[in-house]
């Protein structure tokens, strides 16, 4: 049995999502004909209170034109040093929107209205012009954290006075709706632009959807051909994301139970110095300074359980639909009597 606990985007679609893919009605979405990638953005604006949303094969990609829509180059974006716009995806922000990033040093990868205040450049000509603020929720390398909303709600108002933009990469956005019980359009009132993710905690096999209102999503398209988005008969692929939205949130709370148990094991090994809190579906762990993390690592896979390294010594277990009960069953009293 393997157990892959890497990320939530190990999952395989389940044979009820290959149903609904193998029946979708497709078209050419390049001419805009495919009715299913309609259906799939059509929905996902709706859900958001929004005017408009665009189908990308990617969350990457879709940050990145969210970041082209709202910046020009020489522009400055403000986020947090453990964003995943910075970390993660490969430098685009400088190379594809010629922008730079004003980082705070935030708390598990968040950070708070007045920080975003005193992150905002003078309007000066030799200083870059902030243009931009981007949060992540939950916060990947924070844990999975949940941003606050009332804190968030701050921040849009912030953006609102000094005439920012405010985008969310909402990549596991749909664990925080259910972990606070929040709804899809309190984000879409509070954010210009948002992206979610389908393939993560969601099943699907590929696929993320932004949106916004139609003033400054009317680019996106242009900008997702740029980049090389631009997808033929995409509605096999929106079909999932389609049936991921109407099955699969709800049940994200199965993996948040499950990632709470795995941290109370952690918690009680005297292998490991720190579990950082966990409110949603990721499990971010320190070891002690005498044990190796390699050794550690190769250890759980030798016994064909699979975590990864976040660097800076912290460890990171993701649970998802595709860890089943009887993993479970078999991770925990391993845990326990391994470390």
């Amino acid at each position: 049995m393997k157990i892959d606990l890497r990320s939530d985007t190990v999952t395989k679609p389940t044979k009820a999502m290959l149903e609904a893919m193998m029946q979708a009605k497709v078209g050419d979405d390049v001419f805009r004909e495919d009715p299913t990638v309609n259906a799939l953005e059509l929905k996902v604006a709706k859900m958001f209170n929004k005017e408009s949303a665009l189908f990308f094969p990617s969350g990457t990609m879709a940050n990145q034109t969210a970041l082209k829509l709202h910046t020009n180059p020489g522009d400055q974006v403000i986020c947090d040093k453990y964003a995943h716009i910075y970390n993660y995806e490969s430098g685009g922000a400088s190379f594809n929107s010629g922008v730079s990033c004003k980082l705070i040093d935030g708390d598990r990868g968040m950070f708070n209205a007045g920080q975003v205040i005193a992150a905002i450049n003078p309007d000066a000509y030799y200083y870059s012009k902030t243009s931009l603020v981007e949060i992540e929720n939950t916060t990947n390398k924070g844990g999975g954290a949940c941003w606050d909303f009332n804190e968030i709600s701050k921040i849009k108002k912030v953006c609102d006075e000094n005439k920012l933009g405010f985008h969310l990469d909402g990549a596991r956005l749909w664990h925080a709706l259910v972990a606070k019980n929040e709804t899809t359009k309190q984000y879409g009132d509070a954010f210009d632009t948002i992206s979610v993710c389908l393939s993560k905690g969601l099943g699907c096999p590929i696929g993320s959807v932004l949106t916004g209102n139609s003033e400054i999503m009317q680019e996106a398209i242009r900008i997702r051909k740029i980049f090389g988005g631009n997808m033929r008969q995409a509605g096999y692929l929106a079909a999932a994301g389609l049936y991921a939205l109407e099955h699969n949130i709800e049940r994200l709370h199965n993996d948040h139970l499950k990632a709470r148990e795995i941290g109370d094991v952690l918690n009680n090994l005297h292998s490991i110095k720190t579990v950082e809190q966990i409110e949603s579906n990721i499990i971010i762990f320190e070891l002690v300074d005498t044990i190796n993390e390699k050794e550690f690592t190769q250890k759980l896979a030798q016994e064909n359980i699979h975590i990864i390294s976040m660097g800076g010594g912290k460890l990171r277990m993701v649970t998802h639909m595709g860890y089943t009960d009887n993993m479970h069953d078999y991770l925990i009293p391993y845990l326990k009597k391994m470390f």
